[in-house]
């Protein structure tokens, strides 16, 4: 069975809007490692519909770019959840419009690596406490700022497992986690 994994950049205080307004300042060499090797790994990815359309604007036009992913990231089977899409012009999209949970457990039962999430905060949290994510990886960035949209937001009650911490030399910091299913 395939996993779904979540990728997220994050303040210290939980933020995770808008990341290319505070991000970039912490990408170092082997943060930049991390994140290609993640994306190189994903057998699928599943995009909200924000994040889609900021990534169907950009990274189509790419083919040779410094982080070594935009064939990965054009190619690869992506699917986006989105209620007001019509037609996803990417490369290779499927657009998940109704039985949104059911059609991420079918996914998770086709063959294939595993789904990864990119950013989607919304996305991810509308599929949080279902059981659908087998695990977060969460860039912890060294700056907090006070407001914006958290990956967890308030009422959210969700156990997590720590199953690995990672420093880079930036200060940002890998933390992956397993959900506690109990």
């Amino acid at each position: 069975m395939r996993k779904v994994i979540v990728y997220e950049y994050v303040t210290l205080d939980g933020v995770v809007e808008a990341p290319e307004k505070w991000q970039f300042p912490y990408f170092s060499d082997d943060v930049a490692e991390v994140i290609k090797s993640q994306i190189l790994d994903a057998g699928a990815i599943l995009l909200g519909r924000a994040t889609y359309d900021i990534f169907a604007a950009s990274w189509p036009s790419r083919t040779n770019n410094e982080f070594g992913v935009a064939d990965k990231l054009n190619n690869a089977p992506k699917y986006v959840v989105s209620s007001t899409l019509e037609s996803p012009d990417w490369n290779n999209t499927t657009l998940i419009k109704e039985n949104v949970l059911e059609e991420i457990a079918g996914l998770k039962q086709q063959p294939g690596g595993d789904i990864g999430i990119l950013g989607s905060a919304t996305l991810v949290q509308s599929l949080m406490g279902r059981e659908l994510i087998d695990e977060y990886r969460l860039m912890v960035h060294p700056i907090i700022l006070g407001s914006g949209k958290r990956l967890f937001p308030e009422g959210v009650d969700l156990a997590l497992r720590l199953i690995e911490v990672k420093a880079f030399s930036s200060g940002v910091l890998l933390l992956r986690y397993l959900p506690d299913r109990k």
